[in-house]
């Protein structure tokens, strides 16, 4: 049997969790600096190293001086180079499916994202799962410094039960303490498979491992 069943809700991360876009992250990333003539990221290893919350911080790490462009000038950057390629990037494999089982069982399903929401639900749209969550949080800007207090907000206001959350970041973890939830990563996402080892929290390899803890070896 499956641990489904304890929850109320299901809070899912965005990007990395459901969202295949690490290679989309690296590439936007690596836009803004070659056109600063700053050093790009080499490899997924790098960015392990560099990417984290606050964004503000990943920004510095990579190379950014603040004082020659401000962050806000940078984020919204960052976001048209984003934008201008996400269609070309698919959902994990076997998010879909995982998201229908979850909504057919009648757990609720919410995401929760540092990504402003306008933003948030057009890209939850254009890829045809919209629908399956019941809430969709996110910012109401596009600074994205992190989401823990978002989440903490969200979970004093909706008080949405017993909670679990679903990420591939620490922050993500961090974000589950805030409010309360309990929490699973998986790999895959934005964090090397060490640095999720080293979390003291259960760490899965893919959703369709996801899939087996929720319902159980047979489903």
């Amino acid at each position: 049997m499956g641990v489904l069943g304890r929850y109320d809700t299901l809070v899912w991360d965005f990007n990395g969790t459901l969202l295949d876009d690490v290679d989309l992250g690296i590439e936007c990333a690596n836009e803004m600096l070659s056109r600063r003539g700053l050093p790009v990221i080499p490899d997924r290893k790098r960015y392990f190293e560099l990417f984290g919350f606050p964004i503000e911080d990943y920004y510095r790490r990579l190379g950014f001086d603040f004082s020659r462009e401000p962050y806000e000038v940078l984020a919204h950057e960052w976001i048209a180079e984003y934008r201008s390629r996400e269609r070309n990037v698919p959902l994990r494999e076997g998010a879909e499916a995982l998201l229908f089982a979850v909504r057919t069982a009648g757990v609720r399903q919410a995401v929760l994202s540092a990504t402003e929401s306008k933003m948030l639900k057009e890209q939850l749209a254009d890829l045809g799962i919209l629908g399956y969550f019941d809430e969709v949080v996110g910012r109401g800007d596009i600074y994205a410094p992190d989401k823990t207090g978002l989440a903490r907000r969200w979970a004093e206001e909706k008080k949405p039960g017993r909670c679990l959350l679903i990420g591939d970041t620490e922050h993500d973890l961090a974000c589950a303490v805030a409010a309360g939830f309990d929490c699973l990563l998986v790999r895959g996402g934005h964090t090397a498979d060490a640095d999720l080892d080293a979390l003291g929290c259960p760490v899965y390899d893919d959703l369709y491992a996801v899939k087996e803890v929720l319902f159980g070896a047979e489903s």
